[in-house]
């Protein structure tokens, strides 16, 4: 089964650079937020097999996030009021 991280490219930039890699490093972290909050939100709804395939996008998106990019996805899911952390 084809995950939502899996058809999203998300480019992981040096940590020196210009305002323009700050700004794609901004937007790929957001866009890592933005996708573990739909898989949260798709977990609690009352259907079975919807939740278990949240479940299973949850799981697979907080594997994928690149450990550069955590301290500012956990920013943004702190600002979106998102359950879930990563470690």
């Amino acid at each position: 089964m084809e995950t939502m991280a899996s058809r999203v490219r998300f480019r992981v930039l040096q940590v020196d650079g210009g305002p323009q890699q700050r700004v794609l490093r901004w937007q790929a972290a957001r866009s890592w937020a933005r996708l573990i909050r739909e898989a949260e939100a798709l977990w609690r709804v009352d259907v079975r097999g919807l939740r278990r395939l949240a479940a299973h996008e949850l799981g697979q998106l907080l594997q994928e996030v690149p450990p550069r990019l955590r301290h500012r996805v956990n920013r943004w899911l702190e600002r979106l009021q998102v359950a879930t952390r990563l470690r």
